[in-house]
């Protein structure tokens, strides 16, 4: 008999071949209907497995959220592929995961590549196969065996994979339905009991596009389908809504219409910035500025290309090297951390980060204890060969901006300038009206640095979020392990958006790597040379995805104090363009970007038309607001308008466009 104990303490002895579905049963039918998997001393299986032993169970049901979206996901795909290949015989599977929102599979089909023409047809086969109930089925096969399956059905990339993974590894398939029809996939699983289990309703086919096999460009090009999958139609819904509010939200669209940056192919990567554009980059420029200033930081700037031999004693070339740009293209192979180069050849490369350059910076001069902490902070312009197919407007570029800064501090500092990082990082946000949660990167797998230096550098960050009231639910914290820089463990800022997304910007590292790397170091009070740990942090994180972030949370209709143009001075009649041209020189004294549309075209015309760029407040005028020195105010997103003197209106736009950390 095995002992099986429940999360509440009890223990129940069960005959060997009993399965988490039995135990269920016997608790009670309504957990036997609601239980759809299990966590076996912690580990996610299916609820028809037979327990092993002696365990830990825990039944899982849909309330368990994350546990249920990633087995219906899972499901979803099994169901996608299954359909597929009922619809186009000859079509070869390969992968196919759960993501952060659905599932997508990857396939080889036999003619043409599949089209979001063919998605309506799968979706429906989909259904048919849900609706069927077809029972999931665990199966542990001989890797002979199954490579010949694979084989004898003309599954090649199956049969390869099969032939790869790790001796000691069992190999198992899902049987979907029964008897000599039932269609197979190898995985891992788990899976829900059967694809009844599953909601018809509940998943919608996205998009289509291609993928090579294994990632790998030398391989073979793949149709891969994606499709976002739910619990129910209302989170499917929901998520649906979420989708398109996005696509109105996005930035390379309301950029162009907002005349703000464009990107194109003669600099694939970096960002062409319009003179409205570049005005944002300003004025968030000149916010920090004054945030840096005031928190006790001093502004450097570095070179943009540095000798590569540099890149090799911080440990960047060996870790880093496959998104550099060097100078020249053709570089020696070298192995990680290896030799750089065999001869007299000056390498160079432009960089990828700033950290490096300070060190330099820091180390001209003898530093004393009594000089620290040293915050140095750059507008640090640096480059990364990120791949194609990753970059994304705004969001991903190879050529961008950092808001950079590097605090060289004493062991006895650090904690306090964690904590002044979090409440900077706290106004900062707030001022830009996001509400964020913070995570605790730790130790990846390949990293620098001994195990005592990552114990006390990952505790520091902890202790600093701890005593900053930080660390706990309210604001989403979490430790993730394998997560931090192969040199520093790290505080991580994400933001939540208007629409509910979440986005990483802000760090903060705690690394004594570099500086030993690099010798950097400080004379102490005992005349002793000493290492200073060296905090990297940045909040906005790049001055490009952040603009672009926000152009999304703010759906384009930026704050005043941000906003390229503040106010437009509209007129009705041509008998009010010279009142419209004072009304505009008057702003523009008071410090307000404002512009005049003298155009002969219908006031309404003129409304949309600035709507639609966005601008926060349209001032019109007409004949009889031009003899009584008034405006007509009308704000995005406000009904109706209201006229007000001239005056008036100067010192409530001016009230308006003042950012944040200026106001009384």
């Amino acid at each position: 008999m095995f002992r099986i104990t429940l999360p509440d303490g009890s223990v129940r002895e069960v005959a060997p071949g009993t399965t988490p579905a039995d135990i269920a049963a016997a608790i009670g039918p309504g957990l036997a209907k609601a239980a759809i998997a299990a966590r076996v001393d912690g580990e996610l299986r299916d609820i028809t497995r037979p327990l092993e032993g002696n365990v830990q169970l825990a039944l899982v049901t849909s309330r368990d959220e994350a546990d249920a979206l990633e087995l219906a996901r899972h499901d979803y795909a099994h169901v996608l592929a299954e359909a597929v290949q009922s619809l186009f015989p000859g079509t070869q599977i390969t992968f196919g995961p759960a993501t952060d929102d659905g599932f997508y599979y990857d396939f080889a089909p036999k003619g043409r590549p599949f089209t979001e023409e063919d998605l309506p047809a799968i979706e429906e086969a989909m259904r048919k196969i849900i609706a069927q109930d077809q029972p999931l089925i665990r199966e542990v096969w001989s890797r002979a065996d199954l490579i010949a399956r694979w084989k004898a059905q003309g599954e090649t990339f199956k049969a390869e994979w099969a032939a790869e993974l790790p001796e000691n590894e069992e190999l198992t398939v899902y049987r979907a339905g029964k008897g000599e029809d039932a269609w197979l996939d190898m995985c891992r699983g788990p899976h829900l009991a059967s694809t009844g289990k599953l909601d018809p309703q509940a998943f919608k086919l996205t998009r289509v596009s291609g993928a090579y096999w294994r990632g790998d460009q030398k391989n073979a090009m793949l149709s891969r389908i994606y499709g976002t999958g739910w619990l129910n139609k209302k989170q499917l819904d929901a998520h649906l809504h979420k989708l398109e509010e996005a696509a109105k939200r996005d930035h390379r669209k309301l950029g162009q219409e907002m005349d703000l940056f464009h990107l194109q192919a003669e600099a694939h990567g970096s960002v062409f910035w319009h003179p409205k554009g570049y005005m944002i980059w300003r004025e968030l420029e000149a916010y920090m500025r004054r945030a840096i200033d005031a928190a006790g930081y001093r502004e450097v700037k570095t070179p943009q290309v540095m000798d590569a031999r540099q890149w090799e004693q911080s440990g960047h070339w060996g870790k880093y090297r496959e998104n550099m740009f060097v100078i020249p293209d053709e570089v020696p192979n070298v192995e990680e951390d290896g030799p750089l180069v065999s001869n007299d050849a000056e390498w160079m490369a432009l960089k990828p980060m700033n950290c490096p350059a300070h060190i330099l910076i820091f180390k001209q001069g003898i530093k004393s204890y009594r000089d620290l902490p040293l915050r140095f902070y750059e507008n640090g312009c640096c480059h990364r060969n990120e791949p194609h197919g990753a970059l994304h407007g705004l969001m991903r570029v190879r050529q961008f901006t950092q808001d950079d800064a590097h605090i060289f501090c004493r062991e006895d500092q650090i904690v306090d300038e964690v904590q002044a990082f979090c409440a900077l990082a706290d106004r900062i946000y707030r001022d830009f009206g996001f509400t964020y949660s913070i995570k605790l990167a730790l130790r990846p797998d390949k990293r620098f640095g001994t195990e005592e230096m990552w114990d006390q550098a990952e505790a520091e960050l902890r202790d600093a979020v701890v005593r900053a009231g930080l660390a706990t639910p309210e604001y989403g914290w979490e430790e993730l392990p394998g997560e931090g820089a192969f040199y520093a463990p790290k505080l991580e800022w994400h933001l939540t958006d208007a629409i509910g997304r979440t986005w990483q910007v802000g760090t903060i590292q705690s690394d004594r790597v570099l500086p030993d790397r690099l010798d950097a170091s400080y004379v102490g009070e005992d005349g002793e040379r000493h290492r200073p740990v060296m905090l990297h942090r940045a909040i906005f994180g790049s001055y490009e995805r952040f603009i672009g972030i926000l152009i999304e949370h703010f759906a384009g209709r930026l704050p005043a104090w941000l906003a390229p143009v503040q106010a437009v001075v509209a007129t009705i009649v041509s008998d009010a363009d010279d009142y419209a041209k004072n009304a505009v020189t008057q702003l523009k004294a008071a410090g307000i970007r404002a512009e005049s549309d003298l155009r002969n075209e219908k006031i309404n015309y003129k409304v949309r038309e600035h709507s639609l760029a966005k601008v926060p407040h349209l001032l019109v005028v007409g004949k009889r607001e031009a003899e009584e020195g008034t405006v007509a105010i009308r704000s995005l997103g406000v009904e109706g308008q209201r006229v007000i003197p001239l005056a008036e209106a100067i010192a409530w736009l001016k009230g308006e466009g003042t950012p944040p950390d200026l106001r009384g």
